[in-house]
Order: C-alpha cells, then structure tokens, then sequence
C-alpha cells in the first residue's frame, strides 16, 4: 500500500526536509489589510516579521479552504491509497475538522486524520515519523498507532512577552492575559486538552526559561531517548546559544532548532521561546 503524508504550513519543516521525505503542505493564509499570503510558500517567517513592524500591527490567519484539501487528496488519490494528514491542534484551529470533512468527500482514496493537539515542530516530529515509516512501507494502521505512541510522549512549553496578542486572537482567556500584563509576569504557556493554557507565571524571561528546562529535565531522568526542538519568535541568537547549552547538559538527546513562523508567530509575538519534546 502506497500512502501519502500530508501536513499544513504550522509544523515549520524544512523545505529539504519536506522534499527528501515527499510530505505534502497545505498552508494556512497571513493577512495583511487586504492582502492574503499563503504560509511558507508565501511568506516566510523573516519576511513576516519585517512586516509586523513595517505595518506597526498584527495580521489575522485563517485555515485552509476545504477544497484546498478536497483538490489535494483527489491528486494523490492518482498515485496513492491512502494519506495520513497531521495538523495543528483542533483546540485553535478548524485545520484538522477540515481535513476530516474533505477526506470524506474525496473517493478512491483513505483519508486518515491526525490532531497533533500542539504545532510547530513537535508537529513536524509527527509528521517526519509518519513519512520515513511510509516510506518504509507500513500500514496507516501502523503509522496512527506510532502517531499516538508519539504524542502520549510529547510535551511543549513556551514563553512570550505579550500575553495580548494570544487574547486578541481568542487564543487565550482574556483575564489570564490581563493579569499577566498588570503584574508583568512571564507565564510559561502549553498545551492542556489542545487549547493554550497557562502552566506556571514567573516574573522573567530567564526565570521562565529556566523552569521549561527543570521540565525537561524529569522527562530525561525518566531514560527514554528524546528529540527536543528549541523554537524561536525571530531570535534565531538566542535559540542557538540555548541549543549549545542544552547539548552538553543532555547528551543522550538529540536537539533542533525551528522557529515560530507567520500564523504562530501572529499570536505569539517576536521574542517568544518554546522548548518541546517527544520520544525518538
């Protein structure tokens, strides 16, 4: 059985990553007043950030038209049987629902969606395994169970300067960001039940970042090797001084770096850090 891996523009993989592996994107859109911009395709991440401040506002995104996805699968149906289709959590985004409504609207093909209920690159992990396992040969069946192997085992912290724009966007509750804002904390944020929640809120950045690296610490002591991503809002310094740290304090894990592209970066700001993990 030949199968398909399909994924959207937020797990931030590669371009040489995505070609070696064949794993297919559909982007989520960027818009700026009156123009949209596809993600990744589009709009790079660097680009985004000028524009941010050329602009001196915040864009809005918006996910992928059904269609994007129903024109896709209806092509790889030509030479596969099935897809595996990872997306962003369906806490803040209607990503994934979409996928499922097209997958089952389109013949000939097996659609299986997949919720990673984070982004970014602990979302690209996911994607990277079910690509090299297809290629392998494996079942979906095969790759689903790996998936949720994978995110049982996951974990992603991150911390950013302006509560805000995660409030704006309706990603956050906004008594939560207002009290950040008063009292001038820096909350450490992740995922709960695939919505962005507040973990702890510690009074700076260093403080903060700190407690994210004690977390992954008890997942490391726990003796399974690990792959850690280090994701940054366009401090690309920053994340690799901390990448360096990381790698001679936790040699048996293996660290990336990646970045928090136009739709993340849109409500997380310039500045913010993310540390996140799953098993390897």
């Amino acid at each position: 059985m030949r199968t398909a891996v399909v994924t959207d523009s937020t797990a931030y993989i590669p371009e040489d990553l995505r070609n070696r592996f064949n794993i297919h994107i559909v982007p989520l859109n960027v818009v700026f007043g009156e123009e949209a911009y596809r993600e990744e395709l589009e709009l790079t991440a660097s680009d985004f950030y000028e524009m941010v401040r050329r602009y001196g506002q915040l864009p809005t995104t918006s996910q992928p038209p059904i269609g994007q996805f129903v024109e896709l699968y209806e092509q790889l149906s030509k030479e596969y049987d099935a897809v595996i289709s990872i997306h962003l959590s369906s806490g803040i985004s209607g990503t994934f629902q979409g996928a499922v409504a097209a997958g089952n609207m389109v013949e000939g093909i097996d659609v299986h969606a997949f919720d990673s209920e984070v982004s970014c690159m602990v979302q690209g992990f996911y994607v990277l395994e079910a690509a090299k396992m297809a290629q392998e040969g494996h079942e979906p069946g095969e790759i689903m169970a790996r998936l949720e192997e994978l995110r049982e085992k996951s974990d992603a912290y991150f911390i950013v300067d302006d509560l805000q724009n995660l409030q704006r966007g309706g990603r956050l509750n906004g008594a939560s960001a207002l009290i950040g804002s008063l009292l001038q904390v820096k909350p450490i944020l992740h995922f709960e039940n695939k919505v962005i929640v507040p973990f702890e809120k510690i009074r700076t950045k260093k403080k903060a970042l700190k407690r994210v690296i004690e977390l992954f610490e008890e997942e490391y002591q726990k003796g399974e090797p690990l792959q850690a991503v280090i994701i940054h809002g366009n401090a690309e310094e920053e994340a690799l001084e901390l990448k360096a740290e990381l790698e001679q304090s936790y040699p048996n894990a293996e660290f990336i770096v990646s970045y928090f592209g136009a739709v993340i970066g849109t409500h997380l700001g310039e500045g913010a850090m993310g540390l996140g993990w799953t098993i390897r």
